[in-house]
């Protein structure tokens, strides 16, 4: 449990980080992007309101640095562009290439007639922004060099991604190392509740060991006293409940240190179904068993026998009466699928989730009348955990499923303490 609780922790502040990294580059690289192509549309704007001539800028005009386009008395230095018009028969009447060297006036008017029947208004065309201006008399392309400014913005998205993917890689390791203090208090927490049940069962133990003395004393003076009667039937409860209670501490506890060994699990299940006859049949109900055979398994094979017995036991006192009690053992790939069912009714879908908590009975009055505490699922999903695998329940139609799945490979892990 505690395992899976620490790769909890580590799983969920490293999918926090990835998504949080994710956004934040998006975030960045769009922005980018955005002003990137604003920028270049802003020169495409001037040139065409000067008539593809960028206006003179005096030296002692500061321009501001934050601007999405600011001109400088080097900008007509640095800008390389190229405009062609169109007439309305859309052939080309004037070109100019003056102010480019990659393009002569053939390459210059064959390029802006596949941006004229592309019908966009702006866009990018391999590494050239271009602008689109409809008049009266025709149309005015004007195309503006843009390959150091999508050079470095493509630089900036490689430099974010390679220090993102760094960035996770050290915090992933870093949440590793740190994850045992950070879960500590919980483990500590938990610790002292499995001791503290353990020390107060035993130290009950004593107390009802005297009672019951006691209480035999007196029936031997009183004997078919109705009084005497009903604390001998809750002395019986207590040292059910008490030793429920240390079943599922010592479960819990020795979920690390119990020694695992190969056994066939498919006589496991058909000799518990073999022993649950009976009482199903005293139950006044029907038992199908549908055991796979040859599913070897490596585990802990006592708690095993009792994972199959504690569901068992509870389909036998939560079925309805003339019911069927299904089980059933299969492999499926690389997962052993045990599943047991049963009818059952006065089960709300809202019960379901609650089943596995301790103490949780669906039925309060039906519970003591069967004698349960709600405290055996409980106890077959910390040997279900124990073992790596997942128990659920599902209910429909008056029927209760639990299914169990388990690693169909399982080696001997040693849960942390």
């Amino acid at each position: 449990m505690i395992r899976s609780l620490r790769r909890r922790f580590i799983l969920i502040a490293v999918v926090s980080l990835i998504i949080t990294l994710t956004l934040l580059c998006a975030f960045t690289q769009i922005t980018s992007y955005h002003t990137m192509s604003r920028r270049f549309d802003e020169g495409i704007r001037v040139l065409y309101e000067n008539g593809g001539e960028l206006p003179e800028i005096k030296e002692e005009d500061m321009p501001a640095i934050d601007g999405a386009f600011q001109m400088t008395v080097e900008t007509p230095y640095e800008l390389r562009y190229f405009t062609v018009r169109f007439d309305n028969a859309r052939d080309s009447v004037e070109i100019d290439t003056d102010h480019i060297a990659a393009f002569s006036k053939e390459q210059a008017a064959q390029m802006a007639k596949s941006i004229y029947d592309k019908g966009k208004k702006s866009g990018y065309l391999d590494y050239y922004r271009y602008g689109v201006f409809a008049e009266e008399n025709g149309v005015t392309v004007i195309v503006m060099d843009g390959f150091q400014a999508i050079q470095l913005f493509h630089k900036g998205l490689t430099m974010s991604l390679l220090i993102s993917v760094a960035f996770m890689l050290a915090v992933l390791l870093l949440v590793m190392i740190l994850s045992k203090r950070a879960i500590r208090p919980f483990i500590e927490n938990m610790e002292r509740q499995r001791q503290f049940v353990t020390d107060a069962s035993h130290e009950l133990k004593t107390p009802l060991t005297i009672i019951a003395a006691n209480n035999n004393l007196i029936e031997t003076i009183l004997p078919d006293n109705k009084w005497v009667k009903s604390t001998e039937k809750q002395i019986s409860r207590m040292n059910l409940l008490i030793r429920n209670l240390i079943e599922l501490a010592h479960t819990e506890e020795s979920a690390g240190s119990t020694e695992w060994a190969e056994f066939s699990l498919s006589d496991v299940a058909a000799s518990q179904g073999e022993a649950f006859a009976p009482p199903v049949e005293a139950h006044g109900c029907r038992l199908e068993t549908q055991v796979q055979p040859g599913i070897q398994y490596r585990g802990a094979q006592d708690n095993l026998f009792r994972l199959f017995s504690l569901l068992l036991d509870n389909a036998v006192k939560y079925c309805t009466p003339g019911g069927t009690i299904k089980l059933a053992l299969c492999r499926k790939g690389r997962l052993v699928v045990f599943t047991l069912s049963n009818p059952c009714r006065n089960l709300k879908p809202a019960d379901i989730p609650k089943l596995f908590d301790r103490f949780y009975r669906a039925d309060a009055s039906r519970a003591r009348a069967t004698g349960g505490y709600g405290i055996g699922l409980s106890t077959a999903k910390a040997i279900v955990e124990q073992h790596h695998g997942k128990i659920s329940a599902k209910y429909e139609n008056g029927q209760i499923t639990f299914t169990v799945s388990l690693p169909a490979i399982a080696s001997k892990k040693v849960t942390e303490k």
